[in-house]
């Protein structure tokens, strides 16, 4: 399905929010998901496309391709075994848990992703939109592996800084524009704050337990099938009473229309129509 995506007009000066509950999604006996897109939130999510948190043990989607877009596979520290990455770009890479893979397809890439035997990844699978100068570049990707990452601990918390920066700590640069990723775990009576640039687009999407997010003298109490999109709010709180997890996502927004059709998303049809014709003509890359 093709789907028109208008460029947004939300106020950056003005906190917007919305809590979303995800669809859920099977294929097979090996893969389950929670699944968030876009047209749910009249482009809150921006420049998110889509978000699945997901479970998978044994291989489920084969190659395939993206163009227009990063996929970011951001994999748990309680995934068993490893999550083998392949990619037209010649990457072939065994993911432990807790490592991060950053596909920044651009103009076209295809890869492919699964567990291997015996092995269980849990995980978000990210698409994030690219602006429309950097669709048609080259494409390229980034692993950060999990021991790489750095970490803010306190008492009752522990936060793992996967990409951008976060109370002074930073961690890997994305291949695409500044983005922030956490990976926030708390503790019974746990607290965590994150002080973002103010007008950026925020995602804070439960993986277990239950979250209490605070901004603006408001609280929202979300569980594990929920997340939270706001735009415009710099301080944000994350709390527990019993303890939980949840990762915090975080960019400016693109406001850019864009076409999209399954796994591509490009500035308008014509582009779209372009890169579909190169998929099928085997364009975009293939993997050895």
């Amino acid at each position: 399905m093709t789907v028109q995506h208008k460029d947004q007009t939300h106020n950056p000066q003005t906190a917007i929010t919305k809590i979303q509950s995800g669809e859920k999604m099977t294929r097979g006996d090996g893969f389950k998901a929670l699944s968030f897109i876009h047209r749910q939130l009249d482009g809150l999510m921006d420049p998110l496309i889509m978000v699945d948190h997901f479970t998978m043990t044994e291989p489920t989607f084969g190659p395939h391709a993206h163009a227009g877009i990063s996929a970011v596979s951001v994999l748990f520290e309680d995934s068993t075994g490893s999550f083998r990455n392949k990619d037209s770009l010649g990457n072939d890479i065994e993911l432990v848990p807790g490592d991060l893979y950053w596909l920044k397809a651009a103009r076209g890439a295809v890869h492919d992703e699964a567990p291997t035997p015996g092995s269980r990844t849990h995980a978000l699978q990210i698409f994030i939109n690219l602006p429309a100068a950097q669709k048609l570049e080259a494409p390229s990707a980034l692993h950060v592996a999990a021991a790489e990452m750095p970490v803010i601990e306190g008492p009752a918390h522990r936060v793992r800084v996967m990409t951008g920066k976060s109370n002074g700590v930073v961690g890997a640069t994305p291949p695409a524009l500044p983005f922030t990723i956490l990976d926030i775990a708390l503790k019974a009576n746990g607290r965590f704050t994150h002080h973002a640039n103010f007008g950026d687009a925020t995602w804070l999407h439960v993986i277990h337990g239950e979250i209490q997010v605070e901004f603006d003298g408001t609280r929202h109490r979300l569980s594990g099938d929920a997340a939270l999109a706001t735009h415009g709010t710099n301080e944000i709180s994350l709390l527990s009473d019993e303890g939980g997890q949840a990762v915090l996502l975080g960019g400016a927004p693109l406001r850019e229309p864009f076409v999209q059709k399954g796994p591509f998303a490009m500035s308008d049809a014509d582009q779209l129509a372009a890169v579909v014709a190169a998929h099928e003509a085997g364009k975009l890359g293939a993997i050895a």
